[in-house]
Order: structure tokens, then C-alpha cells, then sequence
């Protein structure tokens, strides 16, 4: 890439004019993020191939949560007074935060740093909390990408205040009968297609073979999902505050029934991330919670029906 036309941070406008970020490395890798749900949309290595998956048929219409790519999940946990209140970050306009506090890293590569904070309606409906969230997204050389968020409460009454907080990514697969899961192995989860009842996962790897809505619990900082067809791997790797991991995919009969999501697409997708599910962060006015989760792509290959584990998770 020539130095001279080289753009580490465009500003610009994407589908339904809604303002949209792009984020570029000098081997020609990208990401694309738009500042409504600070939603990414977009991940391409360094040889242009996407990593995600949105849908053709997604609507780019606030309050319409975008369906693809990387949404943030963020909600208040419900309390005996306001039961059931919450907010969505992916429903929400983010600002880019031009006075963030976070320390510079130097492997940290190009970035942004946007900030969410409720509005004066936001505020009423979630019991009086006030909050600020700030998420640096960076894109690294290779294509990978970084979300740190960082959260903190800014109640001036001295309330403390619960959350969950998940990445749900995702992915681009070639076909989701043929991907596997690695590191999720004998771990228990939480089954949402059954009332959210807990089970062990007993196979080797985890397949699909129909449709799967599951939290596992107490996750390894590493997951693998591998797709033989492309000889590629994606690895996630996430820190201890997102000890959970969410897998999903609709399959066909739900796959029909939403509006935004093509009648076929769910062999082409998985949905996975880092999550904080089962176990509610509790945050003291004036307190920051920090967590992280980093995206790759990695080439991979099979032998004798088995991976090749060097190949599958790349340390960094």
C-alpha cells in the first residue's frame, strides 16, 4: 500500500447514510464500525478475504439492531424496584471519545476509542443509573481485532449497579455442518432453547447439526472454531472478566421466520463471543470494569481427520 494514500481512520457514511468508521493496517487488513451500536461490520485480513458474516438482508434502521458482524451487549441487571429495565448498546448511537483515558499500548496497532452514555430519558428508565462506556476497537496487522471496553459508574448517590456484558460475533463459515468448536469440551451450559437449563457438553468438539442457542460457563481464555473447507481457524481469545462464551445459530425453520436474515444464510454463519452472563458484574460508584477480547484468523489444516494444534491457536 502506497504510504501516501495510506488512511489509518476514515470518518465517513455507510448504508442509510449513517455515519461509520473504517480502520486500515498498512498490509492492507480493515474493519468497519459503525458508530450506531458500535457495531462491526466488517474484518478483512491482509489478503482482503471477510471474516464476518452480516446478513444480505440486515436492516441498517435505527432501532433495528443490525444482524451480523460484532454487536456489544450490555444490560443493567434488573432489580427489585425496576424489574426489567435495561439498556441496549447495540440499539444505541455511540460518539467517537477523543478524551479517552485509556493507556496507550504499543502493540495496540491502529484504533478508536468511542463512548456511550444514557440519555436524560435512558436515565429515568434505568432506575437513576448513570454510567459511561467506553470501547477501543483495534485492528492489529493480519487482521486481527481488539474490543476493550471499559465501564464505569458514575452514580453521584453512592448506588452500586449489576450488569452483564458479551461480543457476540459472527463468523463467516464455508458450512456450519462441517465446523468445529474446540474448547468448550466437557464444560456445563446453559441451553436457552430449554428454558436456559444446564447440561454438559459430552463430545469431543462441538458440531451442528440443528439449531443451537447455548451459554457455556467457565470458559478457557482460547476457543477455536475451525473450518476445514477454507482451511482457515478463527481463534478467540478473551481475559478472566468474560468467563462465559455464547454459541448460536437458527438454523432453517428460524432462519425463515426472521425478516432479516436470508432463508439459507444460517449454513454460511456462527455466531460465537466472550461473554459475562452467568454472573453479574456489581459496580460501585466511581469503580471501572475492564475486559477484552481479541478475533483472528489463522491457517489451518487437517491430518487424519484431526487438526493440527500449532496451526489452530497462534500465539501471540
Amino acid at each position: 500500500m502506497s504510504t501516501s494514500s495510506y488512511q489509518p481512520l476514515e470518518v465517513t457514511t455507510g448504508i442509510n447514510d449513517l455515519p461509520k468508521l473504517i480502520l486500515r493496517q498498512t498490509d492492507g487488513s480493515s474493519a468497519e464500525v459503525y458508530l450506531y451500536g458500535a457495531h462491526v461490520t466488517s474484518l478483512k485480513n491482509e489478503e482482503g478475504k471477510e471474516i464476518l458474516f452480516v446478513s444480505s438482508k440486515a436492516i441498517f434502521d435505527p432501532p433495528k439492531e443490525i444482524h451480523g458482524g460484532i454487536s456489544i451487549r450490555f444490560s443493567l441487571s434488573p432489580d427489585k424496584d425496576t424489574p426489567g429495565a435495561h439498556v441496549s448498546a447495540a440499539n444505541s448511537t455511540w460518539d467517537m471519545d477523543t478524551n479517552a483515558s485509556s493507556p496507550a499500548d504499543v502493540a495496540t496497532g491502529v484504533f478508536v476509542d468511542l463512548v456511550l452514555k444514557p440519555t436524560e430519558q435512558e436515565y429515568l428508565r434505568l432506575r437513576r443509573h448513570r454510567f459511561e462506556y467506553r470501547l477501543r476497537v483495534a485492528l492489529r496487522r493480519g487482521g486481527e481485532l481488539v474490543l476493550t471496553s471499559r465501564i464505569k459508574n458514575t452514580n453521584s448517590d453512592g448506588r452500586p449497579f449489576k450488569f452483564t456484558c458479551g461480543y457476540p460475533a459472527y463468523f463467516s463459515v464455508s458450512d456450519i455442518s462441517d465446523i468445529r468448536v474446540e474448547g468448550l469440551e466437557t464444560l456445563n451450559y446453559l441451553d436457552n432453547l430449554k428454558n436456559g437449563e444446564r447440561y454438559t457438553e459430552n463430545g469431543e468438539a462441538l458440531t451442528f447439526e440443528s439449531e443451537v442457542d447455548k451459554v457455556y460457563l467457565s470458559t478457557p481464555t482460547k476457543l477455536a472454531i475451525v473450518d476445514h473447507k477454507k482451511s482457515r481457524t478463527y481463534v478467540i481469545r478473551k481475559d478472566a472478566q468474560l468467563p462465559d462464551a455464547v454459541v448460536w445459530n437458527p438454523w432453517d425453520k428460524k432462519a425463515k421466520a426472521m425478516a432479516d436474515f436470508g432463508n439459507d444464510e444460517y449454513k454460511h454463519m456462527l455466531c460465537a463471543g466472550a461473554a459475562r452472563m452467568e454472573n453479574p458484574i456489581t459496580l460501585k460508584p466511581g469503580d471501572e470494569w475492564i475486559a477484552r477480547q481479541e478475533l483472528s484468523a489463522v491457517n489451518s489444516s487437517y491430518c487424519n481427520g484431526q487438526h493440527q494444534p500449532k496451526l489452530i491457536i497462534h500465539v501471540m
